[in-house]
């Protein structure tokens, strides 16, 4: 049942991935500006424009263009960068391992942070520790991204030298990684802070949870145990959701810690109108994204086995 399951969603994939291209496609497509302009620069010259059009298929009409990418897309062939002159898998080859590893490490310090404070929060509801966590909770989902990472650049590696302004995972090691993940993790751990707060409290006040306590089990295991694993459904579903708001975030966080991730990659991208390169990088997040989504609709079962899947 579940293997039908999931290969039910991958088919789904196709169509999903296909409206995907297309929108992305037909965005760039009709934005004002010359890809083959931007690339030559100063060095324009009409015959070497109409050469490189050529060359990356821009002369033939919109819809032939379209099949064309999709076509070569389908065989793991994503283009050439018109700017870099490289393929465009070696250029996201290069870049993806720092994108996933910010929004994982980023993933991680939420649910660090989070998954305590939450559960606190619900077991002490109303007292001073809940209205601390529930203020920290609302200042972190409305702090910017861009600011908390100037004022953690500031603080720990202008000031104190704890850590790297910038650089890169060969340059620093995972020391470059630990401002921006804490900067992209903030917002999404003052969300699951609350979430897990809110469920936590709704299953508290369930009659198994009161017939645990009469027959006198120990508050932990009524906590962790019972209480806890019944409230994480809803907070799995947030968390996949919000990895798609991390591969984002990621956008804006890698240019300001300066992370050679997908993100910057895409910012350059667009900055110099590099057509393929758009197209792969947006595809191909797309596609981590859609899978992170199956992967939690998975973790459901493991979570609650008696959910089950028609």
């Amino acid at each position: 049942m579940v293997v039908r399951y999931i290969a039910r969603r991958l088919a789904l994939l196709v169509p999903v991935l296909l409206g995907i291209s297309l929108f992305v496609f037909s965005l760039i497509r009709f934005a004002p500006g010359d890809p083959v302009h931007a690339a030559l620069g100063m060095d324009y010259d009409p015959k070497l424009a109409a050469e490189m059009k050529r060359e990356l298929g821009l002369d033939k009409p919109i819809p032939q263009q379209y099949v064309w990418w999709v076509g070569r897309a389908i065989r793991g062939d994503l283009g050439r960068s018109i700017v870099a002159g490289e393929t465009v898998q070696a250029l996201i080859r290069s870049r993806l391992p720092t994108t996933l590893l910010l929004s994982l490490g980023s993933m991680v310090v939420a649910l660090l942070i989070a998954v305590p404070l939450g559960i606190v929060s619900a077991v002490y509801k109303d007292s001073l520790i809940d209205n601390v966590s529930r203020l920290l909770a609302m200042i972190g989902i409305s702090m910017p991204v861009f600011w908390l990472g100037i004022l953690l650049l500031i603080a720990f590696a202008l000031k104190l030298k704890w850590f790297p302004a910038t650089g890169s995972l060969q340059e620093n090691g995972l020391k470059a990684m630990v401002l921006p993940s804490i900067a992209l993790g903030a917002s999404f751990a003052a969300l699951i802070t609350r979430m897990v707060r809110s469920t936590m409290v709704d299953v508290l006040a369930e009659d198994y949870i009161r017939t645990a306590r009469a027959k006198g089990l120990r508050s932990r295991a009524i906590y962790l145990k019972h209480a806890f694993k019944n409230a994480m459904i809803p907070v799995i579903t947030v968390v996949g959701m919000q990895f798609g708001l991390l591969l984002s975030g990621a956008v804006l966080t890698e240019t300001i810690f300066n992370l050679p991730g997908l993100g910057r990659l895409l910012v350059e991208a667009v900055s110099r109108r590099d057509y393929p390169l758009i197209q792969g990088v947006i595809l191909v997040t797309s596609l981590i994204f859609v899978f992170a989504n199956l992967l939690v609709d998975v973790i459901y079962l493991i979570v609650d086995p008696r959910i089950r899947y028609e």
